[in-house]
């Protein structure tokens, strides 16, 4: 499964909020619908990763991360 968990260390790293996300990004502005599904674990495409390295200036592994489900 994915996790968005290292997305929020490297937001609180930063000093980045949502409202960041969503109003200064210009072009890479992330919407309010794509910032509820990422706090919600669900999925969102390549291209809002690639804008949020944009946004953070760092690297996939800064975003998600793979965990294995429990059996």
């Amino acid at each position: 499964m994915i996790s968005y968990r290292p997305l929020w260390e490297t937001m609180k790293k930063r000093g980045a909020t949502t409202y960041y996300l969503r109003n200064k990004g210009g072009y890479d502005s992330i919407s309010g619908s794509t910032i509820l599904r990422l706090k919600a674990g669900e999925s969102v495409s390549t291209n809002t990763i690639d804008a949020l390295c944009r946004l953070l200036d760092c690297t996939v592994s800064d975003i998600i991360e793979y965990e294995r489900e429990k059996e």
